[in-house]
């Protein structure tokens, strides 16, 4: 019997790439299998899992990919979360870097000063940063910006979440994943087979 939040499914685009790093994009094997069966994916890769009926047998898949290309947004969401993505879940102040429950956004020009809610005014910053600057400028605190924000493209928020790999990547997804990661190489040469 496989378990219900066991073996995900691993969804690449058609152009065989990830539809996103982080979150990663993911479909339940339940969702793979139906997604299969409507036509709307292909199986790339399988589990040694397999699901039962009386009259059919089917590998659960671990990488599937779409049949028509998704094209992507030119301008990510302007969230929480895309913040610290974009700051690398580090403090904009201090160079901390922690987990996203730790973590607030600060306007870096206040709103009390005409500071607007927007990528190119809100950093991440660390709650005890958050609470040394108040209501005050960079300069009036003086805390030192690491770097100044700005809208990042959709590219430079999936290569951030690459180094930040959820807890669980099966194996059969590391090619998808990491296809452009350097190659090992043997006794200091690269292998041509």
């Amino acid at each position: 019997m496989v378990s219900f939040s066991a073996n995900p499914a691993l969804v690449l685009n058609a152009d065989f790439r990830p539809l996103s790093y982080f979150p990663l994009s993911l479909l339940s094997w339940q969702d793979a299998i139906k997604a299969v069966f409507l036509d709307r994916v292909q199986i790339v890769s399988e589990y040694e899992s397999e699901v039962h009926s009386p009259s059919f047998q089917m590998r659960i898949p671990s990488v599937v990919a779409l049949r028509s290309y998704v094209e992507m947004d030119r301008r990510p969401a302007f969230t929480r979360f895309n913040v610290f993505l974009r700051d690398a879940f580090t403090c904009q102040y201090c160079g901390v870097q922690e987990a996203s429950e730790y973590l607030t956004f600060d306007h870096v020009i206040p709103r009390c000063q005409g500071g607007g809610t927007s990528w190119e005014n809100i950093i991440t910053a660390c709650q005890s940063c958050n609470l040394s600057k108040g209501g005050r400028s960079p300069s009036e605190a003086r805390m030192m910006l690491k770097s100044w924000p700005r809208c990042p493209t959709v590219h430079e928020l999936n290569q951030n979440g690459r180094g930040f790999p959820p807890n669980y990547l099966h194996e059969s997804w590391h090619d998808f994943l990491y296809w452009d990661a350097e190659l090992e190489r043997d006794n200091g040469s690269l292998c041509l087979d």
